[in-house]
């Protein structure tokens, strides 16, 4: 972990440890929540999360654990990590995080994948036709706006309205 992210190198796939999918190593980002719990959880070995020996979980110990963590946070069953996957992708779209930027964070390799949750944000496409009506500036004169200070007639960022920042 370094800056925020967690590195990705290897991963495990059917009891085989190798390079992520796709053969290249990615960054994930964290959230600053995420950040300390991982930095606050116990390391046992050279994995981030591993049995109390140390050793790499096999799946079915890892399947075990997320229904233990399921049931006590009092989440029905079945619950599996695909589901947990596809809610993360979901939340980022329905509060307006641009679809490229999904794209990077779920290591879609194509844009299409990415697409299935284009459907949850139906507002995007009209908010943005309503920059129309905003006074329009002359390039030269634009102050660049911070991420945090939004500077259009309805209070967004340009990213709230499922635009990216240059």
């Amino acid at each position: 972990m370094a800056g925020g992210a967690l590195n990705v190198r290897r991963s495990v796939w059917k009891h085989v440890e190798s390079t992520p999918k796709g053969g290249r190593s990615r960054e994930v980002p964290l959230s600053d929540k995420a950040l300390e719990a991982l930095r606050e959880h116990p390391q046992r070995g050279p994995y981030v999360f591993s049995t109390l020996d140390g050793q790499r979980r096999d799946r079915h110990g890892w399947t075990r654990a997320l229904y233990a963590i399921a049931e006590r946070a009092g989440q029905q069953l079945p619950f599996g990590w695909h589901v947990l996957r596809h809610t993360f992708a979901s939340h980022l779209v329905m509060r307006g995080v641009p679809l490229k930027a999904v794209q990077e964070l779920m290591g879609h390799a194509t844009m299409d994948m990415t697409l299935r949750y284009a459907h949850l944000s139906p507002d995007v496409r009209r908010d943005a036709v309503q920059l129309l009506d905003a006074p329009a500036q002359h390039r030269r004169n634009m102050k660049r706006a911070s991420p945090t200070s939004p500077h259009n007639a309805w209070g967004k960022t340009a990213g709230e309205l499922g635009f990216e920042p240059r």
